[in-house]
């Protein structure tokens, strides 16, 4: 007699492997991807090694792969704007008060021409700095 468990991510009855104690997920691609994607996300939140391990991984391949995500954006312009936009509704969420910005946001304001200027935008990072805009016609 095999007694059957309910998969925690699908809710589908399963018989589960009798060598595998507790076993929570059924065998379906789907349920083993969310059970490995809960698995990571506990183990970064709880384990310093292993959070460092994937940033230098995460290092490694970007200095291995440059340009890749401007070539995707390039290649993809409508995933691109979904992005946009669901960027737009994550800032929406946020507290009035969160203020975020890219981190060389000043510099690239120092570095513009006279007649250009760059407002504090919602977004901010590190050093972005709130500034008095001055337009200075070019004439």
């Amino acid at each position: 007699m095999s007694l059957t468990n309910q998969c925690v991510h699908c809710g589908r009855p399963f018989e589960p492997d009798p060598r595998v104690k507790n076993q929570r997920y059924c065998s379906d691609k789907d349920c083993q991807r969310a059970r490995k994607r809960k698995w990571q996300k506990e183990k970064l939140l709880s384990d310093p090694d292993y959070r460092a391990n994937q940033r230098d991984c995460q290092k490694q391949w970007h200095q291995q792969h440059p340009g890749y995500y401007k070539q995707y954006r390039d290649h993809h312009p409508r995933r691109k704007e979904r992005n946009r936009l669901l960027q737009c509704y994550r800032n929406s969420r946020r507290r009035p008060h969160q203020v975020i910005a890219k981190m060389d946001a000043f510099k690239a304001a120092q570095t513009q021409h006279p007649a250009v200027f760059c407002l504090l935008p919602l977004i901010a990072k590190m050093d972005a700095l709130a500034q008095k805009v001055i337009i200075i016609p070019i004439r």
